[in-house]
């Protein structure tokens, strides 16, 4: 079976959109399958609908990549995205062609650099992981390529800078897309680290404030890369070999900070696409951070106690359904400052995802360092609701005893604790430092393992036993789990 290109869709009378030229107009650090089904779909769509006519650079980060591959298919790849849309379940396929080639700059480094003099270059896009965006003194102007991100960044923009010195309109606009808070600004620190530990221009630092735009992101979309399942029947239904075929869900948001005039020029909205360009994301970080990611912290643990694996089988439980939309429109919602109309849209879609019947999240997975996320994603609901209200909100204080019982093991192993599920055992990874004070508290008694917890300042960076009844509420729910077992208890609320 022949390889995708141009000719073989060419061959088989392909319809679709296709931008076969166009200019350099992005330079892309990351060619994993988030980029792809992320913001190349987004910047493919723009070419067909907002007259963008942008092609992409890609930028190999490390040195084991995927470079070949995009060089060897001309840049094209199969995307399917596919999950539930208004109640229907969708799913769509759209060859992309927004990519042009992709450069390893382990193998071929002055070719990256000799990017930096092409005029048309105006964005500078990058997802190189969490981890992606720091400072290494220990890389070196004089490396080929220096070794992590922001330190090529620098050199890629001093590059641009010696090519092109003052002439205005040649700096960039950066969109960091790490999922880190206030990534832009965190990469522009680190750019600036370099510029003071390499001994560059005055000049060029006052070049990089005066004409480069760091744009901190929120991006969210779940991608789930190549589908190896399915890969036999669907190189087989489109004829012809995709090595960089890639699969993610219908629902995806961008939201950009930025100046209001990169609304113009960056045509996304223009081109119907759900990205947003503002003066601050936060509101729109806290919302997918209560609403998405509580409610998947808030049942994740008492699911998996009540006999499932995979969190879309959850919403065809009645009980945990119902546990899971109170959970959301009676105590996150509520407590949440936000628009009303914003708030239940993004809920809607919220439990459509959750259902994805093309996404298997198992519950075990989603359970790694439940202590950071409940701290993060919970407790601020739990506190917003008792200042708005007066009271505590059951089924969020529910799922912290739901934690508790979940955490309550008797065996640490290999940096990890083993619990028990019936007669299967589980595994629990969290901080080591978390997994340790569970062990100590193993023989307590449900009072005095729900104090010790509630009360561990370190943890939870307050007292919680000083948060109204919170912790009587939480000793009484979790006797009742012990009682009755977790999916009874869950329905008695």
């Amino acid at each position: 079976m022949k390889r995708l290109s141009y000719d073989v869709l060419e061959e088989q009378g392909y319809s679709g959109y296709l931008l076969k030229e166009g200019p350099e107009r992005v330079l892309q650090f990351g060619e994993g399958n988030f980029l792809r089904a992320f913001a190349d779909y987004f910047i493919d769509i723009a070419n067909e609908k907002a007259g963008f006519q942008g092609k992409v650079c890609i930028v190999q980060p490390i040195k084991n990549g995927l470079s070949d591959a995009v060089n060897e298919q001309e840049g094209l790849c199969t995307v399917y995205l596919r999950g539930y849309e208004n109640g229907e379940k969708v799913s769509r396929k759209r060859i992309i062609s927004s990519i042009k080639r992709a450069i390893n700059p382990y193998e071929d480094y002055w070719e990256f650099l000799k990017c930096a003099a092409n005029p048309n270059l105006r964005y500078i896009i990058s997802n190189t992981t969490e981890a992606g965006i720091a400072f290494d003194n220990a890389c070196r102007y004089e490396d080929t390529p220096p070794d992590n991100f922001p330190a090529k960044l620098t050199r890629f923009l001093h590059e641009r800078y010696l090519t092109f010195r003052e002439e205005k309109g040649k700096g960039f606009v950066i969109l960091s897309c790490e999922l880190i808070d206030h990534n832009g600004d965190e990469l522009k620190r680190c750019v600036k680290e370099y510029i003071k530990l390499w001994g560059l221009e005055e000049s060029f630092l006052s070049w990089l404030e005066k004409e480069n735009t760091f744009c901190s992101t929120m991006v969210d979309r779940i991608v789930t890369g190549y589908p190896a399942s399915e890969i036999s029947y669907l190189e087989k239904e489109n004829g012809y070999e995709d090595r960089l075929i890639d699969t993610g869900e219908i629902f995806a948001i961008w939201v950009i900070e930025g100046p209001e005039w990169l609304r113009e020029e960056l045509p996304f909205e223009k081109a119907g696409l759900p990205v947003i360009v503002c003066g601050d994301c936060s509101p729109y970080k806290n919302r997918k951070v209560r609403i998405l990611n509580g409610v998947q912290t808030g049942m994740v643990l008492a699911s998996y106690l009540s006999g499932y694996n995979i969190a879309r089988y959850c919403l065809d439980d009645p009980v945990i359904k119902g546990y899971m939309e109170r959970m959301v429109y009676e105590e996150i919602i509520p407590a949440l400052d936000l628009p009303e109309e914003e708030k239940l849209s993004f809920a809607k879609e919220t439990f459509e995802r959750l259902a994805n019947p093309f996404i298997d999240h198992k519950l075990l997975a989603i359970s790694l360092n439940t202590t950071s996320k409940w701290k993060a994603r919970d407790l601020p609901s739990v506190k917003s609701y008792y200042e708005k209200f007066g009271k505590l909100p059951s089924n969020l204080v529910f799922s912290f005893a739901a934690y508790l019982a979940f955490y309550h093991c008797s065996l640490l192993e290999d940096g990890h604790m083993v619990g028990l599920r019936g007669e299967e055992e589980y595994v629990v990874n969290d901080d080591r430092e978390v997994l340790e004070f569970f062990i100590e508290h193993r023989d307590d008694t449900v009072s005095q393992l729900v104090q010790a917890v509630c009360s561990n300042e370190k943890m939870w960076g307050e007292d919680l036993t000083k948060l109204g009844d919170f912790a009587l509420m939480a000793e009484v729910y979790l006797n009742r789990i012990y009682e009755v077992g977790m999916h009874a208890a869950m329905e008695m609320l």
